[in-house]
């Protein structure tokens, strides 16, 4: 098989997992909401790079469009030696949209993708991240400027249903 069917049958896995997975978080009504004990945190890149699933006991963080999810939950498919361990630890953003999971998507630059692709990534950030693992915190990017400044347009949302125009 040439690397272009691999490739293809990766991201075709990738549908079928998704998609079973919005399907069964509607199915048993897994809806999480932030303890009111936990503060949500900012995460910087380093930071984030220390919960990729290798230390057993530490929880598996994951950020999709900068909203850090704790995925410890699907630790099977996130920790260390699952399918999607690459996916932790950063801001997945593209990869997610892309049902990619080679090193050049993995990044939470969304520059150049199709509309198709950016619809993709909010079904799955809507009906799969946000129904079925808890809110941690906000990647840096997301709520900061270049410079270090807060940025003025950010609002936090209130998980599951949240809505916020423009999140990107």
């Amino acid at each position: 098989m040439s690397v272009l069917g691999v490739g293809r049958c990766v991201r075709v896995v990738m549908i079928i997992v998704f998609s079973l997975n919005v399907l069964l978080a509607e199915q048993v009504k897994l809806k999480h909401s932030p303890s009111p004990q936990t503060a949500v945190r900012l995460f910087t890149d380093t930071e984030l790079a220390k919960y990729n699933g290798e230390k057993k006991d530490q929880p598996i963080y994951m950020a999709i469009k900068g909203v850090v999810f704790d995925v410890t939950l699907g630790k099977e498919f996130y920790g260390t030696g699952g399918p999607y361990n690459a996916l932790v630890g950063k801001d997945s953003t593209r990869a997610v949209a892309k049902m990619s999971l080679e090193s050049e998507d993995l990044t939470h630059d969304v520059t150049g993708l199709t509309e198709d692709e950016l619809k993709s990534l909010d079904d799955v950030f809507n009906n799969l991240y946000k129904t079925k693992y808890p809110i941690v915190g906000y990647t840096a990017h997301r709520i900061l400027n270049k410079d270090g400044s807060p940025k003025k347009d950010f609002k936090p949302e209130d998980q599951p249903h949240f809505s916020i125009k423009d999140e990107l």
